[in-house]
Formats: structure tokens, C-alpha cells, sequence
């Protein structure tokens, strides 16, 4: 689809899955976005921090949480995606503390979001949504946010043909 683009920010290597740590391949909200894009035919655009988060999980959590904390905007990788003809944007992330990453932010605040309808996935381990989707609508009322869609990071893979009939109906 022309109209949408799918955002996402994904983490492999250490995880905290099936109750400890695992590692990841490919990171699970990226699994989920690269079906959803594929299915929608849309463009991918992955969010990525200019500076690494650490390799080790808990260091990583202890990152984000001061990330938070601060209200940091972190700076991500470009080019932006061009956004001319964009009106909805599909937007992946694993719930850290609740919330969509900071990276994420980073990104949201770095494009026009008036008008814009964003369709926000969101992969953990047990926290769903958490409140990010209440978030992202405080942080960014020109936007129109959409319900959300929780998957359990251990059942991305599994979660393709939800998370793309999930988004289907939603871009609609």
C-alpha cells in the first residue's frame, strides 16, 4: 500500500523469554513487521539507535529505564522514510517499562505526525500494551492512534497471520 508505511524498532541478541534470558536471531517485533509489511505491501522502515544499546539484556533494561526516566530522544540512524503520500503508519516495539522505546520517539518526533493514523504493535512478555498506546496519544494528539495489538515475544513467529489480519482491518 502506497499510504503506509510500517515502523518499527526491534531487538535481537539477549531477550528475556520462557522465564530467563534467550537470544534472538532476529528480534521479535521485527519478525512481526517485516509479515505485516509484506502483507500490506507497504514500505519497512526500521528504527535504529545510533548508538547500540549493550548486548546484555539487563544493562539494556537499565539504559532504557534511565532513557525514560530522562524523556530522552536518542538519536536513530537515517534517512527518515520519505513521508509524502504516508497517512498511516503501522509502528512496532517491544514494551519497555510500559512503553513504546524512546527510540521510537525519536523517530515520531522527527516526521509530521498531523493526521497521520498510527497503528501501534507491540511484542512482551506478558506486559501487553502496557500503556503505551495511552502514551503515544498524550505525546502526539495531532496523530489519530488506533487500539493496538499485543503478541507475546515468544509467539512472534507463530503471530504473523494475527498480526497481519490485525493491520489489515486497522489501515482500513
Amino acid at each position: 500500500m502506497d499510504n503506509v508505511l510500517v515502523a518499527y524498532f526491534s531487538r535481537a541478541g539477549e531477550n528475556y523469554g520462557h522465564g530467563g534470558i534467550i537470544h534472538l536471531e532476529k528480534g521479535n517485533t521485527e519478525i512481526l513487521a517485516e509479515a505485516i509489511a509484506d502483507d500490506l505491501d507497504a514500505q519497512l522502515f526500521k528504527i535504529e539507535a545510533v548508538n547500540p544499546y549493550p548486548k546484555d539484556y539487563y544493562a539494556t533494561t537499565d539504559q532504557a529505564k534511565v532513557e525514560l526516566r530522562e524523556d530522552a530522544r536518542p538519536e536513530i540512524s537515517g534517512p527518515l522514510p520519505d513521508m509524502s503520500g504516508i497517512d498511516t503508519i503501522v509502528l512496532g516495539y517491544p514494551n519497555w517499562w510500559g512503553l513504546a522505546p524512546m527510540p521510537v520517539k525519536t523517530f515520531l518526533d522527527s516526521i509530521d505526525t498531523t493526521g497521520i493514523k498510527i497503528c501501534p504493535f507491540c511484542t512482551n512478555e506478558g506486559s501487553g500494551l502496557g500503556g503505551s498506546v495511552r502514551d503515544l496519544s498524550r505525546t502526539y494528539p495531532a496523530a489519530k492512534v488506533m487500539a493496538g495489538l499485543s503478541v507475546r515475544g515468544t509467539d512472534a513467529a507463530r503471530s504473523c497471520k494475527k498480526a497481519q489480519d490485525w493491520a489489515r482491518k486497522s489501515v482500513r
